[in-house]
């Protein structure tokens, strides 16, 4: 058998980058999507020869089919896709337009259901293949200030259970895991600039900290991996006791 073949979207920065280190450490060669090219060089150059970069915007919804047919042409095959690409954006709802709303729904939901079709017609043709959505705390509970997103969230969740009990019988794995506050660029940005907020976050988590990126890498590593094959339709919340913290 050959190496496994990973596509991880949004690869270059914070857990999508943990992913694919993850990945290529356990000799999955991963390619990972994103938008910016000078990120995904960066990238490359510390992942190695186990990984190679598709420089493409996935909400691009008309291009995504024949990307993926390109990486089945050179590989075979997919084995592993993980859907992590998404944007956020902190504004009270009432201010939110119809087009911001329509662009978070656009990257966060449309545009991965778009690739995951074109990735899961492959892996039901081979009858294997897990593919691992992440979701967020957004869709867990009531996070004010990020309406478009949570609802984004909150239907990957949906789509991951509707997937699971149409492609599992055809050996196709799909689950989702829920970050909980995570130490990235991108979550320092939101929770240093509003202390507040960083203090009912790590209050109400019982491990009393933000998790490190590994921590959701190593989770997906688990998903993708033949240690997790009796395991589809799932949410697998990540986040130190966070969901369940009072």
């Amino acid at each position: 058998m050959g190496k496994k073949i990973a596509i991880v979207t949004g690869g270059s920065s914070g857990i999508g980058f943990a992913i694919a280190k993850k990945f290529t450490e356990q000799n999955i060669h991963t390619i990972i999507i994103g938008r910016n090219k000078q990120s995904l060089d960066e990238a490359v150059s510390c992942l190695g020869t186990n990984c190679e970069t598709i420089a493409f915007d996935i909400t691009n919804l008309g291009g995504i089919p024949d990307v993926i047919k390109a990486i089945v042409k050179k590989h075979g095959n997919i084995d592993v896709l993980v859907n992590n690409a998404g944007i956020n954006m902190k504004k009270p709802a009432l201010e939110v337009t119809d087009q911001e709303f329509q662009q978070i729904l656009l990257t966060n939901l449309t545009s991965v259901f778009a690739i995951t079709r074109e990735v899961a017609k492959n892996m039901v043709a081979k009858k294997s293949g897990s593919i691992i959505n992440i979701s967020s705390m957004a869709a867990q509970y009531g996070l004010p200030g990020v309406v478009a997103y949570a609802a984004s969230k909150t239907a990957i969740e949906g789509v991951t259970r509707t997937l699971a009990v149409e492609l599992s019988p055809q050996g196709v794995r799909v689950n989702c895991i829920a970050p909980g506050f995570i130490a990235t660029k991108m979550s320092a940005t939101a929770l240093n600039g509003d202390p507040e907020r960083k203090q009912k976050v790590l209050s109400r988590t019982p491990m009393g900290r933000l998790g490190d990126p590994q921590d959701v890498a190593n989770a997906a590593y688990f998903l993708a991996s033949d240690d997790s094959t009796f395991i589809t339709g799932t949410v697998v919340a990540v986040d130190g006791g966070n969901s369940i913290g009072f």
